[in-house]
């Protein structure tokens, strides 16, 4: 306890700032990708490796470090799209800004107290000579480790950080690049064409090396980690389907999702999905989060953002069964509190598509909380009843995220109107047209 008192007050007089540049243990879970024109390598730091290369903790301030590496093998300049990888991301000394020590910040750290310590505020004059010299030895740090937004000349390779907002689980870093050259060399890639014809091919997309990474990042532990998808499925028990049974075979899928005995039915089975799992993550992971598994911790977490309305991200979802096993992934959309919130459920299927596993999944619309003598907490996240919405939802998502190479719909559950409502296990009733809808995932970004 003393020790304790003595380091803060000991904080309070001084400002240490100990980076360690040598860190380096992200880049065991670094991944390279390369074409004809580039070869890129990118690693993103968990929460305890940016606080040692940088000296200070940048995930409590919603920050994240991206490291890459490019290697322009073209013959001529080009421009990593930064926006690409986040449009909400830092520039180097902003991250570090956000990072500065303040004397204000320590003094109220205190609370009541830093009364008792009200004499060592004659050493603030110090303490803000130390501070400063801090701040700027951050931001030297930050400066010379960032990533310098500028043209890569053909041959040459460019490296460092780029700070972007927080992401835990798996982060997707969409590396672009485009040429980048002068006015004069882009008017002359045009020549001598009339107006109609430069349209036309200002129009036209410009040649680009484009990668998406999918990083492991500590932090949580998503709930797919724990499964071995081979052994859910082993590769001999696989059952290709052509395209002329697809329908059929779709439709014979089970209607709903079941209690753990399987003796009532729940939420309609409304979403197939056609692709491997990293083509899944890739499509999904940049603009939906994983579910973290259920543990006290996670649970405690989980009240924490119920009872303060505010937004856990990753929020352990329910388990539904189908198949006699819980789901396989579980993905959600928060929009700004853990109370309203789109869940994703996702089984494995013993049906393969074009080589591709077929999986078939649930989703809903969480638009609040209520009372219920069917859960063990007496409470449970109330449903949109217009399950359809959620469902073509995810299709309008994936589509104009480019990651889906055709969608459209089978038949499903059966229809419910509103006359006469069908009700999942917590007694939330929906409707429904009672198809599913089918997509196909596209092995990469088509726009």
């Amino acid at each position: 306890m003393f020790a304790s008192v003595f380091r803060r007050v000991w904080h309070l007089v001084i400002t240490p700032y100990l980076p360690d540049p040598a860190e380096a243990g992200f880049m065991s879970r670094a991944q390279t990708r390369e074409d004809q024109r580039a070869v890129v390598t990118a690693a993103v730091l968990g929460g305890t490796e940016s606080r040692r290369l940088f000296g200070v903790d940048l995930a409590r301030r919603g920050i994240q470090p991206v490291f890459l590496r490019i290697a322009n093998r073209s013959d001529e300049s080009l421009r990593l799209q930064m926006v690409g990888i986040d449009p909400r991301y830092f520039t180097p000394l902003e991250a570090a800004a956000a990072a500065h020590f303040s004397i204000v910040r320590r003094l109220s750290g205190f609370g009541l107290l830093g009364w008792l310590f009200l004499p060592l505020l004659l050493l603030v004059p110090f303490k803000l000579v130390t501070a400063h010299r801090a701040n700027r030895r951050m931001d030297d740090l930050f400066r010379q480790r960032g990533f310098r937004l500028a043209p890569i000349p053909a041959g040459a390779t460019a490296e460092g950080f780029v700070f972007t907002t927080l992401d835990l689980g798996t982060k997707a870093v969409r590396v672009r690049l485009v040429p980048a050259g002068d006015i004069r060399e882009a008017i002359a890639r045009l020549g001598g064409r009339d107006d109609a014809e430069i349209s036309s091919q200002a129009a036209a997309p410009e040649p680009r090396v484009d990668f998406v990474f999918m990083i492991p990042v500590p932090g949580i532990a998503a709930d797919y980690m724990q499964h071995d998808f081979e052994s859910l499925v082993p590769p001999g028990t696989v059952e290709p389907v052509a395209l002329a049974a697809l329908d059929g075979r779709l439709e014979a899928m089970p209607p709903a999702t079941t209690n753990r005995s399987g003796s009532r039915l729940g939420d309609p089975i409304n979403l197939v999905v056609i692709g491997d799992f990293e083509m899944l993550l890739a499509a999904f992971v940049a603009r939906w989060d994983e579910s973290e598994t259920i543990t006290l911790a996670t649970c405690w977490k989980t009240v924490r953002a119920f009872l303060l309305g505010s937004d856990y991200r990753y929020s352990p979802v329910s388990a539904l069964h189908l198949f006699g096993r819980p789901q396989d992934i579980a993905l959600q959309r928060t929009r700004g509190s853990v109370n309203d919130r789109i869940h994703l459920r996702l089984w494995l299927t013993r049906l393969a598509f074009r080589d591709q596993p077929v999986w078939v999944g649930q989703v809903s619309r969480d638009i609040g909380v209520r009372f219920t003598t069917k859960a063990w907490n007496l409470t449970t996240h109330r449903i949109d009843p217009d399950v359809d919405e959620s469902r073509d939802y995810v299709i309008e998502d994936l589509v104009l995220a480019g990651r889906a190479t055709a969608a459209g719909y089978v038949g499903g559950v059966g229809a419910a109107a509103r006359t006469a409502p069908r009700r999942n296990l917590t007694g939330d009733s929906y409707v429904t047209d009672g198809r599913r809808a089918v997509i196909v995932l596209a092995p990469a970004r088509t726009g």
